[in-house]
């Protein structure tokens, strides 16, 4: 069973960066992918990037050029680096995991392959 569990989030001011990263134990299947979502209480959740374990990453539009998702395959720790943050980065961010590989960039608009969760982490931007 994969459990992933976040860290990293808190409160900035526009303009500034933080740092997610999400540790996932009991994932041992050679190829695999992960991504990082967001959502309020007023919005649908919301992919924001995915990667495979080979390295193929994708981003939603409202984030390229300023996150990076990466992974450190050896460790199974997800991150997601958020550079020039704006108010409307404002969310609970979640780590998801899923098995296989070759269906990541579709997944990111979908959140169809992601089978574990993690239970998120807070994210607010001040204007």
């Amino acid at each position: 069973q994969v459990q992933l569990a976040e860290s990293g989030g808190g409160s900035v001011q526009a303009g500034g960066s933080l740092r997610l990263a999400c540790t996932a134990t009991g994932l041992t299947y050679p190829r695999y992918a992960m991504g990082w979502f967001r959502q309020t209480p007023l919005k649908d959740r919301e992919g924001v990037a995915t990667i495979e374990s080979d390295g193929n990453t994708y981003y939603a539009d409202s984030v390229k050029g300023r996150f990076t998702i990466s992974l450190d395959n050896t460790k199974k720790i997800l991150y997601l680096q958020m550079d020039r943050l704006t108010p409307e980065d404002t969310s609970t961010y979640y780590c998801a995991a899923g098995l296989g590989g070759g269906w990541a960039h579709l997944g990111l608009t979908t959140g169809n392959g992601f089978t574990s969760w993690g239970r998120g982490t807070q994210v607010s931007v001040s204007s």
